[in-house]
């Protein structure tokens, strides 16, 4: 399925909206909201390198 999603958003300007951070790991940029403000953004490398919101969203998921 994350390949598939992949090949639909290659070379495309694409909005995604996700609960589960997996999919939006590869993102070029990466926007946290909180409350419907950006609070973070970036890749996922440097919002988890930020150890902010995101950081901990992904230690959450288990996600590094």
């Amino acid at each position: 399925m994350q390949d598939a999603i992949n090949t639909l958003m290659a070379n495309r300007t694409t909005f995604a909206i996700a609960h589960r951070l997996s999919t939006i790991r590869n993102a070029d940029l990466i926007l946290v909201l909180d409350k419907g403000v950006i609070i973070e953004r970036g890749t996922h490398e440097q919002l988890y390198t930020a150890s902010g919101a995101y950081r901990k969203l992904c230690d959450m998921q288990m996600l590094a």
